[in-house]
């Protein structure tokens, strides 16, 4: 967990763009269902995001 805040803390503070090694470095995967879909990061920690 050191070692993602520490890379947090490295990046922008306001991301205006698709960051590619930001995404790999941080999430797991991405579930799509109807209506919503599911992030879970590395971490462990998923989020649910409704459409």
């Amino acid at each position: 967990m050191k070692l993602y805040k520490a890379f947090l803390r490295e990046q922008p503070t306001a991301l205006t763009e698709y960051d590619e090694p930001l995404v790999r470095r941080l999430i797991e995967k991405v579930t799509v269902y109807e209506g919503k879909f599911t992030v879970e990061f590395k971490s462990g920690v998923t989020v649910d995001v409704d459409e």
